[in-house]
């Protein structure tokens, strides 16, 4: 016989599941009707614009054209419009009454990449970097996609104004890919100068799932990213007498092995960490040892409290191998960790788990996937820092037509992801899918039903 406390128990938990239907987050029917419709009309004029935009890339704090595009396509849509936010950022404003402010931010920057995808509107531009070399540019990351949705977006949600009650502010964020975007268009106002959001929204392309699947990640999703740069200084001589000098080279080789022990020795079991050597430079000739060596690190981390522990430990590990290696206090190694870094991307478990209850009711259970988190970068993070603490979620969505994502996994055949030159998302369902995500989210976000 069971025990009346447990059968009390039993009683809720059936009770509270059986509500959870009645509560989910979903579309109702003609909305979805009438945002496919919209979407399917707007889309011949919107693939066009992704052509533009993926064929005209411009590098980071150089987005003067695509950013003027922009502008121009969110004035037509109706929104009142402001340029030059945080260097070429974009600030769009629709007021439709009282009601919540939700901020959707795309990101318009492009990768130093030679395009490599054969595609009639891949990028031939060049351009010169910040150290003056010229290079091949190519919307390697997606931001095309990024922009064509939130223009989709806009004009699909202008349109729906009875549907929605609130502000909605658009943004277009220039040097995403230098982790500096976010910073800079706060710094000049973004929530002071316009109406300061309730809610931050954002989506990204990815190759991990097929075309019309998106992806989500509760809480942590995306890392701190830190850059630090060690000059290791020795007493340089010939390669015959090492004994005459201070060998740079191996106390740089000791350096790198020995930094391997703050993530497998100091950091906590369980709390991610990364802290990874991407390059080493020294010495000119076989028999010359020189006088210094040059490394350059990241550092990944998710908790504030480890990025400390991490950067803390550098420059005290860099020291002693220093000391053990009998370099003079004058020589000792040079460590300089960059003040600007990309700060972990944290995403409210409750506004996430909230957008995933939508988006399993428009796009079906089997299409919304959650992922793990990933040690990569993304400044959009910044929005949900600051002392307003506002909640931010960002997804994904998949790029490849499900015939090929499915192939490609059959055969164990990686497809071309982020950054490579090869990355190439198939316009149509890639599109529609972020278009009709982004626009439920926003609806259910203010009102809309």
């Amino acid at each position: 016989m069971m025990h009346p406390m447990q059968f009390r128990c039993v009683f809720l938990i059936a009770l509270s599941t059986s509500l959870i239907p009645c509560f989910a987050p979903t579309l109702a029917a003609d909305v979805r009707a009438t945002v496919k419709a919209q979407v399917n009309q707007r889309y011949p004029a919107l693939l066009e614009l992704y052509k533009h935009l993926h064929a005209h890339p411009e590098l980071s704090l150089c987005e003067e054209k695509t950013s003027a595009r922009l502008a121009d396509e969110l004035r037509r849509a109706g929104y009142e419009v402001t340029t030059t936010v945080g260097g070429y950022g974009v600030v769009a404003v629709l007021k439709n009454g009282a009601g919540p402010t939700v901020l959707v931010r795309a990101d318009i920057d492009a990768l130093p990449v030679k395009e490599q995808t054969g595609l009639p509107y891949a990028s031939a531009v060049t351009a010169k970097d910040p150290a003056g070399k010229g290079v091949n540019v190519m919307h390697a990351c997606g931001h095309d996609v990024h922009m064509t949705c939130l223009v989709g977006t806009a004009q699909v949600l202008a349109q729906l104004k009875d549907r929605w009650h609130g502000t909605l502010v658009l943004i277009a964020q220039p040097a995403e890919e230098l982790g500096g975007g976010a910073q800079r268009m706060l710094a000049d106002g973004l929530f002071t100068r316009f109406p300061r959001p309730d809610y931050c929204l954002a989506l990204h392309d990815t190759s991990d799932v097929p075309a019309g699947a998106i992806n989500y990640t509760p809480g942590f999703s995306h890392a701190n990213v830190d850059s630090v740069d060690i000059t290791v200084r020795g007493v340089g001589g010939h390669g015959a007498h090492p004994y005459k000098t201070k060998d740079p080279v191996v106390l740089a080789s000791q350096i790198v092995l020995a930094l391997q022990t703050i993530v497998s020795r100091e950091v906590k079991a369980g709390e991610p960490a990364v802290v990874t050597v991407g390059s080493i430079h020294g010495g000119t000739k076989h028999n010359i040892i020189p006088d210094e060596v040059k490394l350059q690190l990241t550092v990944r981390s998710y908790a504030d409290e480890v990025r400390k522990q991490v950067l803390d430990a550098i420059p005290r590990i860099v020291r002693g191998q220093a000391i053990a290696a009998g370099i003079p206090d004058d020589r000792m190694p040079i460590v300089e960790i960059e003040p600007e870094y990309t700060p972990a991307v944290y995403n409210d478990p409750k506004l996430t788990m909230r957008l995933v209850a939508l988006f399993r009711s428009v796009f079906g259970e089997a299409n919304v996937i959650e992922e793990k988190p990933s040690m990569g970068g993304e400044d959009f993070g910044e929005y949900g820092r600051t002392e307003h603490k506002i909640p931010i979620c960002m997804f994904a969505i998949g790029v490849v037509p499900r015939e090929e994502f499915e192939a490609a996994q059959h055969a164990g055949k990686p497809l071309p992801g982020l950054h490579s030159p090869l990355f190439a998302p198939a316009p149509e369902p890639t599109l529609k899918t972020g278009i009709t995500a982004m626009t439920a989210a926003v609806l259910e976000l203010m009102g809309g039903k």
